[in-house]
């Protein structure tokens, strides 16, 4: 299973170019040019044309921020509506609209990481090696001498970016520190690790949800007690979980092509709930049903 994954990051899942988002403030917006931003006086206008990840989060929040709750959208072309449907002698006035939408599969703003500060400042000990087959990085320190408690949460933080060189870099470097350390060595920056992890999941992007749920796997497969020191975060982990564990593909009689890169988030996500339970020892099951009602113990006979 490691194997495969370190086959599946060479390539960036999902979408080839993330102009799209940025400019609808899903993404973050990198630097103007390379010498970083402009000046605000020379070039005031630089961003006019592009929304910010605010107003992306404003714009999905406006129809819960409706009186009671209800969109002020016009529906089935009877006009505005607030919250009455009946006129002032008891008659109906229109067909009332549908309930408004959860939201709760919707693609959220993707936060800027810290990743990306430090690999722009030039603060991280690696670079890309263009020569390797497929691509590949080259540290310039010894992974017996680097500080986990302060890498390890840095290239996992910048696991949720979209754009190259970031992802690449940020996903390849992640799985280079877990295969080149001991469980002893992880165990203690575990905690450190959730923040960065919960953020990526919250942001319900099935391609950035993947990438986390592999990046999960390889981390309790390395043992050593890792699997036993997530379970009292599994309140800030699984709710996400839950939301997506039912989103599978059913193409009919179709074939389905996204086996080779393991993009179904429903299996990826029933695949690293077993993991969780195998390797969280005797607690695990009853925190995991607590948080997801409808999972079934796979340690049963």
């Amino acid at each position: 299973m490691l194997d495969d994954a370190l086959a599946n990051i060479v390539h960036r899942d999902g979408t080839k170019s993330c102009r799209f988002q940025k400019g609808k403030g899903m993404l973050p917006r990198g630097q103007h040019s390379v010498f970083g931003d402009f000046p605000q006086d020379l070039a005031p206008n630089a961003w006019s044309g592009m929304k910010s990840s605010s107003s992306a989060s404003k714009k999905m929040s406006r129809s819960s921020s409706a009186p009671g709750g209800v969109s002020n959208k016009p529906g089935h072309g009877f006009g505005t509506y607030h919250a009455a449907f009946v006129g002032l002698g008891g008659g109906p006035r229109g067909s009332p609209p549908g309930p408004p939408k959860a939201g709760a599969k919707m693609l959220r703003p993707v936060p800027p990481s810290k990743f990306r500060v430090y690999f722009d400042r030039g603060d991280l000990p690696v670079c890309i090696n263009h020569a390797a087959v497929g691509g590949g990085l080259q540290w310039q320190v010894d992974f017996d001498k680097l500080d986990y408690h302060h890498y390890l949460p840095v290239f996992i933080d910048g696991a949720r970016e979209q754009e190259d060189p970031y992802r690449f870099c940020a996903v390849q470097g992640t799985y280079d520190l877990l295969l080149h350390a001991t469980a002893a060595k992880i165990v203690p920056v575990v905690p450190q690790l959730i923040i960065p992890i919960k953020t990526a999941l919250n942001t319900r992007n099935p391609v950035i949800m993947c990438t986390m749920l592999k990046l999960i796997q390889t981390l309790v497969l390395l043992g050593g007690g890792i699997g036993e020191t997530l379970v009292p975060y599994y309140r800030q982990l699984l709710p996400v979980c839950s939301i997506f564990k039912t989103q599978n593909e059913n193409l009919g009689d179709q074939t389905a092509y996204s086996q080779r890169k393991r993009l179904n988030v429903g299996e990826l996500i029933h695949e690293t709930l077993e993991l969780l339970e195998k390797t969280g020892g005797p607690d695990a099951f009853i925190n995991i049903k607590y948080m997801i009602p409808t999972y079934e113990s796979c340690m049963l006979a």
